[in-house]
């Protein structure tokens, strides 16, 4: 088992304080939350020693011995935490997205690379059982070279908190799942970028919430992002909808189903993979076969750049409105 530091226990941080509680391969050596009554309350509600819970992650990386640490923080902390827990020679696990800005991310890799640390964040929506069923049938070949693919994404949660308060919440805190599961069901990255922003009049965010994406990837893709955090109705799951048009066919997943229709033949519905681990839990996997083996995760912070890089480069031709060519990063 590995010992972590958990760094931010509200809020997200309740659902890594049950993974790796639940998770057998994971223990906690101590934590860090800068709030006290955040801290009592976890404290008592998880029976935690509070002497295991610092104010900060100096201390913490001082008087406890980790194997790794994760960054539950809101993203305006992950650089700091972060590059303090690399510069200690600890491998971190970050709550997405890596950072809150480009050249915050840049600098988070820069010292991974140089300290050679590892840095992986929990893009936990890859680890889906009805995303990883996708991922089986386009891996599968079967239905042939993608043409177009459509993701439509509609919520209305009500956070509170950073969140409503953030530029574009939907574009930086939510679509970053969706940015980097295109890159993982198609394996390419985007080439040319288009599109536009909005806030519905009813919106309780103070950024723009509602969004229309428009991405050509390096394989020829031609993919329609189409979402709003602030939908007042007909929700759909938080991976989205998602339709690829294959040469050979059509597949889908609608309310976290997989259907696949050839061409001329009946739809069919595909079962569900069986997955021993999924989302958090297989994140959390992933980090301790990495520190105990020295494999390398999928979403290390040098891969899940480029999924960032989405993100802010949806911004960039938010403000140009008009299409642009992708910046590598």
């Amino acid at each position: 088992m590995i010992s972590v530091i958990q760094v931010g226990m509200g809020g997200m941080g309740n659902r890594w304080l049950q993974t790796v509680r639940e998770s057998g391969e994971a223990f906690f050596a101590g934590f860090v939350e800068v709030n006290p009554a955040t801290a009592a309350e976890q404290a008592a509600k998880y029976e935690l020693d509070p002497s295991t819970i610092f104010s900060n992650v100096e201390d913490a990386l001082s008087n406890v011995r980790a194997d790794g640490l994760i960054n539950v923080t809101p993203p305006i902390f992950h650089e700091a935490v972060s590059v303090a827990a690399l510069e200690a020679g600890i491998p971190v696990l970050s709550e997405k997205p890596l950072a809150d800005t480009m050249p915050a991310a840049q600098r988070i890799v820069h010292k991974a690379n140089e300290t050679g640390v590892l840095l992986m964040v929990a893009q936990n929506y890859r680890y889906s059982v009805p995303a990883l069923t996708l991922k089986h049938v386009l891996e599968s070949g079967e239905l042939g070279a993608i043409a177009a693919v459509t993701v439509e994404f509609f919520r209305g949660p009500h956070f509170g908190g950073f969140r409503e308060e953030m530029p574009y919440p939907l574009i930086i805190d939510m679509s970053i799942h969706h940015f980097d599961m295109m890159r993982y069901f198609l394996e390419q990255d985007p080439v040319t970028i288009a599109g536009r922003s909005w806030n519905p009049p009813w919106s309780w965010f103070n950024g723009d919430a509602s969004a229309s994406v428009n991405i050509d990837f390096s394989g020829g893709v031609h993919l329609s992002y189409n979402g709003s955090w602030c939908s007042q109705g007909q929700d759909t799951p938080w991976n989205g909808n998602w339709r690829f048009e294959c040469a050979n066919g059509v597949v889908s997943l609608e309310n976290d189903q997989v259907v696949m229709q050839m061409t001329g033949k009946p739809l069919t519905v595909i079962d569900p993979v069986e997955a021993e681990r999924t989302a958090q839990l297989y994140l959390l996997h992933e980090f301790h076969e990495a520190i105990t083996t020295g494999s390398v995760p999928a979403t290390t912070c040098q891969d899940n750049i480029k999924s960032l890089a989405i993100v802010f480069e949806t911004l960039r031709s938010f403000a140009a409105d008009a299409p642009i060519q992708f910046m590598k990063h």
